[in-house]
């Protein structure tokens, strides 16, 4: 019923505190009855979802059938809610997740990793005991989603039968993986897209 076409972030690169700006295009085969709900949720640790971080949620509607198109603004995570101010626990990497919903039931999940590190190199080089926040960088990996989908009632009520997650483009689910080395930050700030439109269906 709603097949993602584009999902594109504004900023990135970007200062750790700057709000994330997403722009998001999609497809609905048919008109919703009800609105759509997206979440922008932060993992602020890879070993517990105590640490995950709503950072804003909106409801797009009422959805024809066609191409839709919104702008997610959100704020950047709340320093005191992450699991520790150690460097070692903010430097490196982490993930962000954009979920939509409908009818309080989520039908896709899209997940990004994201490197933060500090644009001089000599503070990458020696990181300071106490995190400087406003010299940390994050560079999402906005060309590289991990896509996990879910089976809908929608406004049917029934679906196939299968009500599991389905995993595409060999992603796995990232809220709880395993997240790998830090990768190497871009140069310059720069609007990038990726575009979903063959693995996102639901």
């Amino acid at each position: 019923m709603v097949n993602i076409r584009n999902i594109e972030l504004v900023n990135n690169p970007a200062k750790f505190d700057d709000e994330y700006h997403f722009r998001i295009k999609f497809e609905a085969i048919a008109p919703l009855a009800e609105d759509l709900e997206w979440r922008l949720i932060y993992v602020g640790s890879a070993t517990s979802e105590e640490y995950d971080q709503e950072l804003d949620s909106c409801m797009v509607g009422p959805i024809p059938a066609g191409v839709n198109a919104f702008e997610f603004v959100a704020p950047a995570p709340q320093h005191h809610l992450l699991p520790s101010v150690e460097p070692a626990e903010i430097l490196g990497i982490t993930v962000i997740i954009i979920t939509a919903s409908y009818r309080d039931k989520e039908f896709v999940r899209v997940g990004y990793y994201v490197n933060t590190d500090y644009e001089d190199e000599q503070l990458r080089l020696e990181p300071p005991s106490q995190v400087i926040w406003d010299k940390l960088y994050r560079n999402v990996l906005i060309e590289k989603p991990k896509v996990t989908r879910f089976q809908n009632p929608w406004d049917t009520g029934v679906t196939d039968g299968y009500d599991g997650p389905q995993q595409l483009d060999n992603a796995g689910d990232l809220y709880n993986s395993a997240l790998p080395a830090p990768v190497q930050k871009a140069p310059a700030p720069q609007p990038s897209s990726m575009d979903v439109d063959d693995s996102v269906t639901a």
